[in-house]
């Protein structure tokens, strides 16, 4: 049975809830079975395609991948990222939110940003689209905050944060992707707030326990501190580089030496046949 957002929502503060990401179809149907959430997250950006930053990945291109996601996806809630100015303002925010639902069928879209979002976020909600926000550290917007590190590590600064968490609540979001926020004091908002909290690095105590698919599948040299490797797909990816390369100098040796192709790779036609075709010549 397809998941619904209310179904999230009546396990919030119950049981807890997966959520992981997905850039193809392939990786989503094998999610479709195990999660709640299926994020199409603006990460793809770095994890496909080596950008240095999230903000050089476009519009079409989280469409395309989305489209592709959704065809593997029967079961589980899909949500979207928007890229990186493409919500700078309410109407703008609106046609861009528009063209994503409509062209992938997803379920939501994920937004990231606080006080100058929450326009924005009142007017999707207004026009039916659901909204997952984005608080704590926000990768975008880390040089603005003092880097890379844990938010609401200080009294004043978690209380600030819960505010922006009620603002977001009050704005019509349905959820919010909580980064790198100190475990306990996730668990008092997220008690405090009717948003679905969703864990990035932030402890136990949010109500979705969500990780980065390739963090999980250990497909890289080191994780980040808040990801768990559980397998160590990097290792089995070298491995197939190696024997990679050595297919590749196989085949060019056997091409320059004359070995291939070989009677078993060719077709021919027979002796007579090629006689009346070289007369026609």
């Amino acid at each position: 049975m397809k998941k619904k957002i209310s179904d999230l929502i009546k396990k919030k503060n119950k049981q807890k809830i997966v959520s992981l990401t997905a850039y193809s179809k392939n990786v989503a149907s094998i999610l479709d079975n195990h999660c709640d959430i299926i994020l199409v997250g603006d990460s793809l950006g770095s994890v496909l395609y080596n950008y240095k930053s999230t903000r050089e990945v476009t519009l079409n291109t989280m469409i395309e991948h989305s489209k592709s996601v959704r065809m593997g996806i029967k079961k589980s809630l899909m949500i979207v990222d928007m890229p990186h100015n493409t919500y700078q303002g309410p109407k703008e925010a609106l046609k861009n939110a528009k063209q994503i639902m409509k062209k992938t069928k997803c379920d939501g879209v994920k937004l990231e940003g606080g006080k100058k979002i929450y326009k924005v976020v009142k007017t999707l909600f207004k026009n039916k689209i659901p909204v997952m926000g984005h608080l704590g550290l926000v990768p975008r917007k880390s040089t603005w905050i003092g880097g890379l590190r844990a938010v609401g590590k200080t009294a004043d600064e978690a209380y600030e944060l819960f505010k922006k968490f009620k603002r977001l609540e009050d704005a019509g979001a349905f959820s919010a992707e909580c980064e790198v926020i100190p475990e306990n004091i996730m668990g008092e908002i997220s008690k405090r707030t009717s948003i679905v909290t969703v864990s990035l690095g932030s402890g136990k105590k949010a109500d979705v326990m969500y990780l980065f698919m390739n963090d999980i599948c250990g497909e890289q040299e080191k994780s980040p501190r808040h990801a768990k490797a559980y397998t160590n797909l990097k290792k089995m990816k070298d491995e197939i580089e190696i024997e990679r390369v050595r297919a590749l100098k196989a085949f060019i040796k056997d091409s320059l030496e004359g070995k291939f192709p070989g009677p078993e790779n060719s077709v021919n036609v027979s002796e007579e046949i090629l006689e009346n075709f070289k007369k026609k010549l």
